[in-house]
């Protein structure tokens, strides 16, 4: 029952936005398999079933007592006594334990939330590499057919006299140079499917399905800042801890003032066998009232004390994360910017890269030579088309870091 809840809590709070199918549905397995966010789900469970514990009466207390020499009285000699007695804390304690316990309950919840939002980060920024590596493999795989092409039409010209030896060797350099790097780019999948995996909390192994390609929309990721810290877990779960730190204030104060206990005697007397009297041999019943004396107050005046300087000290964390949470929000919003600017660079770049490259090609094709000018302005059009791969995933990243700050990262 208890997973099915978590289930289904998972299931409401993660209202994701189009952001590829795949991506979607490893996060919502992150978000179920995960050990930590289910660590802290258990930990909400837990603070909850305190808050019902808490708003309970102490339990009576019933004790028995047996007359080794019994007493007499005049109704009979009293053989054994029962007692009963349940005391009450000062009026209002009750409630301020419970708002207590509730508020730290909230907390735990907002803790919750925050790790699940942490998770999110965590897949999408283990997540973009692996897109980033396979688009870099495939860049590699490219240049090296390139490359054997040039290598053969180089070979060719040599053959044929309108070309020189260097040129073959040139190119032949180069394309070794792109297949060690090829074959370094793939050494490196291992490592990012096993550390993308761990975070799902499921076998290294498991196959990932990744998007062929990240396109940039200079429209995407408008963050607000003036609602940053609208509703944020972080302060939010700071926020319950002050209101459960005033309950405990209240709590402590209400502790210096007396308990009221109310309770019940039961006597079981014998019979007089001397003579005879009115309700001979009647048990006695005796309702009481009683109440605690709280003259060693030092400790609750220190438990108010206490309760205080815990409102301040998370007043004071509530200032420092606010402070914290706008300094990141400037320097993620700066990032995404600068990628965005880099992204348009290298596509201009790369186009005319691209441009240079059909006229020098041509060149050579035609008269054999300038050969070293296009394997340069090949090696610069893969640079720009690297470097446009690297700032998109940077770009995707620190979106996903920007989700995590703002928590905002899915929209219910």
């Amino acid at each position: 029952m208890k997973k099915q809840l978590f289930l289904l809590l998972i299931s409401f709070l993660v209202g994701f936005h189009a952001i590829g199918q795949g991506l979607e549905d490893y996060l919502k397995i992150a978000a179920e398999n995960n050990p930590g966010v289910q660590a802290k789900f258990k930990e909400f469970e837990a603070s909850l079933q305190k808050a019902a514990q808490i708003r309970s009466l102490p339990d009576p207390t019933l004790s028995f007592g047996y007359f080794i020499s019994p007493v007499e009285t005049r109704v009979g000699p009293q053989r054994a006594r029962f007692s009963i007695n349940q005391m009450f804390p000062w009026f209002g304690t009750l409630k301020y334990y419970g708002n207590g316990a509730e508020a730290l309950a909230e907390a735990n919840y907002q803790t919750f939330l925050n790790a699940r939002n942490e998770l999110f980060y965590r897949v999408k920024a283990a997540y973009y590499p692996m897109v980033e590596l396979e688009q870099l493999i495939h860049l590699e795989e490219e240049n090296i057919h390139i490359l054997e092409t040039y290598k053969s039409l180089a070979t060719d010209k040599f053959a044929n006299g309108s070309g020189s030896m260097v040129n073959v060797l040139r190119v032949d350099i180069r394309l070794k140079d792109a297949i060690s790097n090829l074959d370094i780019l793939k050494m490196k999948r291992k490592t990012l499917q096993t550390s993308f995996n761990n975070l799902l909390n499921r076998n290294e192994d498991e196959p990932i399905h990744l998007e062929e390609s990240l396109t940039f929309d200079p429209n995407s990721g408008v963050y607000r800042y003036d609602s940053l810290l609208l509703g944020h877990p972080q302060l939010e779960a700071i926020s319950m801890k002050i209101k459960a730190a005033e309950s405990n204030e209240r709590v402590a104060a209400n502790q210096a003032l007396p308990k009221i206990g109310v309770g019940l005697d039961y006597v079981l007397i014998g019979k007089r066998e001397d003579m005879s009297v009115d309700d001979n041999g009647k048990n006695a019943l005796m309702p009481m009232v009683s109440m605690s004396l709280p003259i060693f107050s030092g400790k609750y005046k220190a438990a108010e004390k206490e309760a205080q300087l815990m409102q301040e000290a998370y007043s004071y964390q509530y200032q420092e994360l606010e402070n914290q949470l706008l300094s990141n929000f400037e320097m993620k919003a700066y990032e995404l910017e600068k990628q965005a600017t880099l992204i348009q660079l290298y596509e201009t770049q790369t186009l005319q890269s691209q441009q240079s490259l059909d006229l020098l090609f041509s060149s050579f094709s035609n008269s054999g030579n300038d050969f070293e000018e296009v394997l340069l302005m090949q090696q610069e059009l893969l640079k720009y088309q690297k470097m446009k791969v690297e700032a998109l995933v940077k770009l995707e990243v620190t979106k996903a870091e920007l989700d995590y700050i703002t928590a905002k990262s899915f929209e219910l």
